[in-house]
Order: structure tokens, then C-alpha cells, then sequence
């Protein structure tokens, strides 16, 4: 293949670009303002006792497998909503809001459930580390368990924040999202300070100042999504009559289901798999875990661009794909995912010479920061991988393939990754870092068989047609 021929199959022109930025830079900025106040959260509850950040960390992993069923299950009736919006089938796009707002009350109802009934063994999974001292196992459970049942109210705005921008999103609508990310972030920030501190006359709360800042910051951000969509009906055609009714009809349930469940199965799966993960990389004591803590939200910060990115893929693709444009979603796709590699080189690249600035911000061992360091080092050599698997993921999903990304995605995690994770905590007697680089060099394996899923065509399906009126 000449190099003429790979420049046009994978670089685009100024406008190709400018369309991708167009959509991808409100939420690089949300996701990074987002991440960047996580970044800020964690410093300002890591200069209070490290038992504090364990808990704080512990049940942040366990509130992320509830956040990612509730992206698997909204991103599976999300395929159909780009496509009606591709497809300007506008009663479409309300049918997936109406399931996906039964679908989020469903999971929220259920993991709220399973948190109230069985947080302080969820927490104390992470907790068995026999060389650490049994009084700072009871703090960072207690810390855990205070900030969890704070946390809790925040579930149902977040719920509908979720079910609101993913729509918004899906139908190009990405700058209110970000606009309204931005407000409650800062909100959270200022909050942080005022409560976890004790400023303006309010005593010093630690965790419980974090979960309540946090809390509050998403009741400030659904109310402005919400109030957003509902007064800027000539932007969100689809907004106008959307609670007119409640109800979905039985087919459409049906086709949104099995379309979508792979997703949800998968999410669920997937995050579990990463909480298991963590709790390997646990089984090294509680250094580790706050290690994790710093190396986890650092790499997040740095991996917004190429997340982003895929989130533009499952737009941007899908989009033209529901239009029946299949060539076009062919070279889309291809350009997309050249370019968000050739990001994450870079971002690779700065990520590996400034990690060792960040540890130092934290109320943490020299022995804990340098672990981060060499962590986030690992993360950074790998980043390019997670990228094209990032977008390798949201092509196949963009098409309907719900069951391939199943297989693609959480499968590797429990046939590869956890198993070797395992052996390698119970088995052995390599360090967290080796334990670390070795999981993530297994991706390797998965990459490969990306690579050859996204190169044929199969993926390439218009799920919506002709199909519905365009109301």
C-alpha cells in the first residue's frame, strides 16, 4: 500500500477535521473538567489522612459499575436514537428516551438496594490485606461506609442527567451537556473547599463534605439539562410531547432490549471485572490501593481525548449509517480511528514525563507516590492500545453488533484479564506494578483480534431503515 493510498484511506481534510472537533471538543471539555475536578476532589481529600482517600477510593469502584450499567443500558437504545436522528424520525428518538428513562429507574432502584443492604461488605472485599494495621481497616470502612450512604441521594439526578445528555448527544447536541458539566463541576470544586475544609463558618466534614459537594453539584446539573431541552424545543424537536406518555410499545421494548442487553450485560460485566481487578491489585495492602487512587485519577484525566473520540465514533458513524450512507461511515471510521490513535501517542508521551509531579500533591508515602509513578508510566506506554480498542468498541457498537462488543470487550476481561490478575495476586509474589503491566500487555491480544472485526464490513448495519413515521 503506498503512502498516497494511506493518506487518503486515514488522514482527512480541514473539514473532515473540523466536523470531528465540532463533536468531540464539548465533551473532551466536559470530560475534562470533569476529571480535572475529580483530580482536584482527590488532592483536596488526599491532604486529609490517607484511611480517608482508601474509602473514598474503594467506594468510588464500587459506584462506578452502577454508572456503567447505567452507560451500557442508555447506549443500547442510544444506537437507535442516532440512527432516528440520522434517519430525522423524531417520535423514534422519543420511544428511546421513554425506554431509557424505565431502563435507568430500574437499575437506580436496584443498585440503591444492594448498596444499602450490602455496602460494608462490598467495601471490606477490598479490605483483607493481612499485614495492615486492623484499626486503619476500621477507619477507611467507616470513611467508606459515610461517604457511600452520602453519595446515595446523588444517584437519581445523576440517573436523569444521563438519560438527558446521551439523548442530546446523539442527536448532535453536545455544547448544553458540556456547558452544563462545566457549572456543576465548579459548583462541586467550591463546595469541596467550603465543606471538606470547613471555610465560612462550617466545620470540617472529610468525606462527608466530598459525597455532599458532589450530591448537590448533580441536582445544580440536571436542573439545568433539564430545563435546557424543555425550553429549546426548536433544537430538540424531540423534546415536544415527550412526556405526553410513559409508555413504549411492547415491540419497540423488545427490539430496544435485544439490541441493547448485550450492552448492559457487558458494561455490568466489564466494570465488575475492573472492580475484581482492583481488588487484586488490593491484595498488595492498602499503599496500593491509594497508589491506584492517584495513578487512576491522573490516567483518567489524560485519557479524555481519546474517550471523547470514541464517543464521536458511535455519533458520527452511527449517524451516517441510519442516513444509509454505508461508504461514507466506512471512511469516517477508518479516519477516526487513525486520528484518535495518533492522539494518545502524545498524550501518551506527556503523561510519562510529568506523572512524577502529581504523587507529590497527595498526603501519601514516598514509598505509595513513587508506586503511582511507575503505574501511571505503565498506563501512559499503553495508552495508544486503549485508544484503538476504545474506538475499535464504539465502531462495532455504532452498527447494532451489540453481541460481537459483548464478546469483544467484557469477554477478554473475564477469560484473559481476570484469571491472570488472579494467578498473579495469589500465586505469586510480583509487585502491583509488574501485576499491572502484565494485564495491560494481555490487551495486546485483543487489539489483534480488533483489528480484524473492525477491517471487514459485517459491522456496517442500518438498524432503523424505513421504518416509523418522522413526527
Amino acid at each position: 500500500m503506498t503512502i498516497s493510498t494511506l493518506k487518503k484511506r486515514f488522514i482527512g481534510d480541514r473539514a473532515f477535521y473540523r466536523m470531528i472537533l465540532g463533536i468531540a471538543v464539548p465533551i473532551m471539555v466536559q470530560n475534562g473538567i470533569t476529571n480535572f475536578v475529580s483530580l482536584l476532589d482527590g488532592i483536596m481529600v488526599g491532604r486529609t489522612t490517607p484511611e480517608q482517600m482508601s474509602g473514598v477510593t474503594i467506594v468510588n469502584q464500587l459506584l462506578f459499575v452502577y454508572s456503567l450499567c447505567i452507560f451500557g443500558g442508555l447506549s443500547g437504545a442510544g444506537i437507535f436514537t442516532a440512527q432516528f436522528f440520522g434517519h430525522k424520525d423524531w417520535e423514534g428518538v422519543r420511544r428511546t428516551f421513554r425506554y431509557k428513562l424505565w431502563l435507568a429507574v430500574i437499575l437506580t432502584g436496584g443498585a440503591l438496594a444492594l448498596f444499602l443492604t450490602a455496602g460494608p461488605q462490598l467495601i471490606s472485599l477490598y479490605l483483607r490485606n493481612e499485614t495492615d494495621d486492623p484499626e486503619l481497616i476500621r477507619l477507611t470502612l467507616g470513611y467508606g461506609l459515610d461517604y457511600l450512604h452520602l453519595m446515595l441521594p446523588g444517584l437519581l439526578p445523576f440517573m436523569m442527567v444521563q438519560v438527558y445528555t446521551s439523548s442530546l448527544r446523539e442527536c448532535s447536541e453536545t455544547v448544553l451537556p458540556m456547558k452544563a458539566g462545566i457549572t456543576a463541576v465548579l459548583t462541586n470544586l467550591a463546595l469541596n473547599w467550603i465543606l471538606i475544609f470547613g471555610h465560612f463558618g462550617f466545620e470540617p466534614m472529610g468525606v462527608r463534605g466530598a459525597a455532599i459537594a458532589t450530591t448537590i453539584s448533580r441536582y445544580v446539573e440536571a436542573a439545568i439539562v433539564i430545563g435546557w431541552t424543555h425550553t429549546h424545543r426548536e433544537r430538540c424537536h424531540w423534546a415536544e410531547r415527550l412526556y405526553r406518555t410513559l409508555r413504549v410499545p411492547a415491540a419497540e421494548v423488545k427490539r430496544f432490549f435485544v439490541r441493547g442487553f448485550p450492552l448492559l450485560i457487558n458494561e455490568a460485566l466489564w466494570s465488575g471485572g475492573q472492580a475484581i481487578l482492583t481488588q487484586c491489585y488490593s491484595e498488595r495492602g492498602l499503599e496500593a490501593v491509594q497508589a491506584f487512587n492517584v495513578s487512576s485519577t491522573i490516567g483518567n484525566l489524560f485519557m479524555i481525548v481519546f474517550i471523547s473520540l470514541g464517543s464521536s465514533v458511535s455519533i458520527i458513524v452511527g449517524q451516517r449509517l441510519g442516513a444509509g450512507r454505508m461508504a461514507e461511515a466506512r471512511d469516517v471510521d477508518n479516519k477516526l480511528i487513525a486520528f484518535s490513535v495518533l492522539c494518545s501517542v502524545g498524550t501518551g508521551l506527556i503523561m510519562f514525563l510529568v506523572c512524577p509531579l502529581f504523587p507529590r500533591l497527595y498526603n501519601i508515602s514516598d514509598t505509595t507516590r513513587e508506586t503511582a509513578v511507575r503505574l501511571m508510566r505503565v498506563n501512559a506506554c499503553f495508552m495508544p492500545v486503549h485508544a484503538f480498542l476504545n474506538a475499535a468498541y464504539f465502531t462495532l457498537r455504532s452498527g447494532g453488533k451489540t453481541w460481537i462488543t459483548f464478546f469483544f470487550d467484557c469477554g477478554f476481561v473475564w477469560i484473559a484479564s481476570i484469571p491472570l490478575a488472579w494467578f498473579l495476586s495469589r500465586g505469586t509474589d510480583v509487585g502491583v506494578v509488574t501485576m499491572f503491566a502484565l494485564v495491560s500487555a494481555a490487551d495486546l491480544i485483543k487489539c489483534a483480534a480488533g483489528f480484524f472485526m473492525v477491517r471487514g464490513n459485517k459491522w456496517m448495519h442500518n438498524i432503523v431503515g424505513d421504518e416509523g413515521g418522522k413526527a
